[in-house]
């Protein structure tokens, strides 16, 4: 039971109820009516049971996304003890603006902390951010799942985040040819990204990789050079012959098959699924690699 005089942060409103995080960062339902919550000067900053509120900025209703594994702090600056690192592609609730360089941000797991608000580290509902923050402590191994910067190339909007972000959820995920399209137990490549577009954003793939390169195609996307793809792109590939560039030469790749599809991040790195020993959902830099060699086409599935 919330006290009297409690404070709680206010994150959406659903009819006669609002959803709101109390000072631990633990989400529950209150009743809107005035005789118990009573808001700020914000109306959607946050509230207290029979209290006088609080001005925090109202940002809680905004979505942040994670460009570059970040450190998530317990206090704006960066003297205040690591909670852990934010990855690439993680959503975040953000909660307030305390200063130009720092978001209150609320992760998955109803923890609250602090981000950077660098444009280099978050973007907030798919603009990338004005502040100035200087938490230059970027984490993870910067390899192939999850923790590596991510640069936005082309017109980057909430959707394509969405949808990156939600594929990011399933780093890890076992790969199982001809996975079973009712769980999401184990993907193969096009069973991967038919799910996440159709759980972000409510778009319906084609079942196979070979059928989502021709709906590509059709929509009138489809670019042969890997520099003229944008973040959230589909990339299409061809058979594997070899590792080295000379494996492909002479190949006319506008009658090879497609045998594998792929999300492109920016900068040359993908987030596919394409083998158990490779260990499922993860995240490529395919730049000199066979994945370069082999890439046929892509384009915006949206």
């Amino acid at each position: 039971m919330l006290k009297k005089g409690e404070q709680v942060s206010i994150l959406e409103k659903s009819g006669s109820w609002y959803k709101v995080s109390d000072t631990n960062g633990k989400t529950g339902y209150i009743s809107s009516s005035s005789k118990y919550t009573e808001l700020g000067s914000n109306a959607s900053s946050g509230g207290t049971e029979s209290g006088t509120g609080t001005d925090t900025p109202a940002l809680a209703t905004l979505t942040g996304v994670i460009q570059k594994s970040v450190s998530f702090r317990k206090g704006p600056g960066t003297s205040y003890t690591r909670v852990r690192y934010l990855k690439t592609g993680e959503e975040v609730k953000v909660i307030s603006q305390p200063s130009s360089g720092w978001y209150e941000v609320m992760d998955s797991n109803g923890v609250r902390g602090y981000v950077s608000s660098q444009s280099q580290y978050i973007t907030v509902n798919g603009k990338p951010s004005t502040g100035s923050g200087a938490d230059k402590e970027t984490g993870g191994s910067g390899g192939s799942t999850g923790g590596d910067s991510v640069s936005q190339e082309g017109a980057t909007n909430t959707s394509v985040e969405k949808m990156i972000a939600t594929g990011m959820k399933y780093l890890g995920t076992p790969y199982e040819f001809g996975s079973n399209r009712n769980t999401t137990a184990t993907f193969d490549c096009s069973d991967f990204t038919k799910h996440i577009f159709k759980q972000a954003l409510g778009v319906t793939l084609p079942a196979d990789s070979r059928q989502q390169g021709t709906y590509v195609k059709n929509k009138g996307n489809a670019v042969t050079s890997i520099s003229q793809l944008k973040r959230g792109d589909l990339m299409f590939f061809m058979s594997y012959k070899g590792s080295s560039k000379s494996s492909y030469s002479g190949v006319n790749k506008s009658s090879q098959r497609i045998t594998h599809v792929a999300i492109y991040l920016g900068n040359g790195k993908v987030l596919h699924t394409y083998s158990k020993e490779s260990g499922g959902v993860r995240t490529n830099d395919i730049m000199g690699t066979h994945w370069e060699y082999r890439f046929l086409y892509g384009g915006s599935a949206l």
